[in-house]
């Protein structure tokens, strides 16, 4: 069976896709072509409907088995396989998919900041022309409501955050042996290490791969009208595209979205009062994470960020916050 041996697991927008590109370098390694195929998200076809875009991003789903396993044909004999689904750390479904059917896997999990990761997942989709709100706080205030109506998860953008249920979750499904979990600050500080550390849980060796390049970089065009104008445009384009043959449909849908994105500038920085209104959320999933994993996440709940290091690394909490005025992010 051409099955994976491990899987990028999480978190969504937490740099799997620069991970997933960083590992593919690696002799020992085999990584599937499609980086997100999504197999394990559900037992038979996708939804068809959802939020702005959901449609394409169902058609982009490998569920039949057969094409699943194909995206590992082409992997050398010995090679390590594996693939990237941010979302399985989300989904305690496919976790135990996962297990049914690949019990030796190993699992990695990139933990971001949860603010900051929804930030950063509201800028994606609202950059993109997806997201008709165009202020975090207020896009975050109706999650509820598109989960109800059955919008896609990745615009649960506080709810993909609690990583402490998540995690509590995975632990009861798979060994904590065959688990790593680590920090997304450590990757962009210490890639080497990082990826030192991934492949000697995987069993590769060790220093053949040493740098993690940028991908999928958020983009943060500008309040405009005619980002207004061609939002509107875009999110008529995606209705009407399953309408299409696929490849006039995501063609259309494309060449939009890069022309809204075009030039723009990166990520605008959180401001300290977006990140107090969304503190409290997180406060008792933070505390659940620090005991499953037996390290201090609290610093995510500080004015400032002091986050870094491997988990397993020195905890958090030995660290020194700053004093002064906080930073907006």
């Amino acid at each position: 069976m051409a099955l994976p041996d491990f899987f990028v697991a999480g978190a969504p927008k937490a740099g799997t896709t620069a991970l997933h590109a960083a590992l593919a370098r690696h002799p020992s390694l085999y990584l599937s072509p499609v980086k997100e195929p999504k197999f394990f998200l559900t037992d038979g076809p996708p939804p068809t409907q959802g939020g702005p875009g959901d449609a394409k991003t169902y058609r982009e789903h490998t569920w039949k088995r057969p094409d699943y396993e194909k995206l590992f044909d082409a992997a050398p004999t010995g090679a390590l396989r594996g693939e990237s689904t941010p979302f399985y750390l989300y989904d305690g479904e496919a976790q135990l998919r996962i297990r049914a059917l690949v019990p030796h896997a190993r699992l990695i999990a990139v933990l971001r900041d949860p603010i900051e990761r929804a930030h950063s997942n509201w800028t994606h989709l609202w950059s993109s022309g997806l997201d008709p709100i165009d202020d975090f706080l207020a896009a975050c205030a109706v999650e509820e409501k598109r989960k109800a109506a059955g919008w896609a998860d990745f615009w649960r953008y506080k709810e993909l955050g609690l990583y402490g249920r998540q995690v509590h979750h995975l632990y009861s499904v798979f060994p904590r042996e065959q688990v790593l979990l680590f920090r997304y600050r450590t990757m962009v500080d210490d890639p080497a290490g990082t990826l030192d550390r991934i492949c000697g849980f995987l069993g590769v060796p060790a220093g053949v791969i040493s740098a993690v390049p940028r991908e999928n970089v958020t983009a943060h065009p500008s309040r405009t009208s005619r980002h207004r104008v061609m939002s509107k445009v875009l999110r008529v384009g995606q209705a009407v595209a399953p309408l299409l043959p696929d490849a006039a449909g995501s063609a259309l849908t494309d060449r939009l979205e890069r022309s809204l994105q075009e030039g723009a500038p990166g990520r605008r920085p959180l401001t300290w009062d977006q990140r107090r209104a969304l503190i409290p959320y997180f406060e008792d999933d933070v505390v659940l994470l620090s005991s499953v994993t037996g390290e201090d996440f609290t610093d995510w709940l500080l004015p400032r960020q002091e986050s870094g290091g491997l988990v397993g690394a020195r905890p958090v909490g030995q660290r020194q916050a700053r004093n002064g005025r906080p930073r907006e992010y």
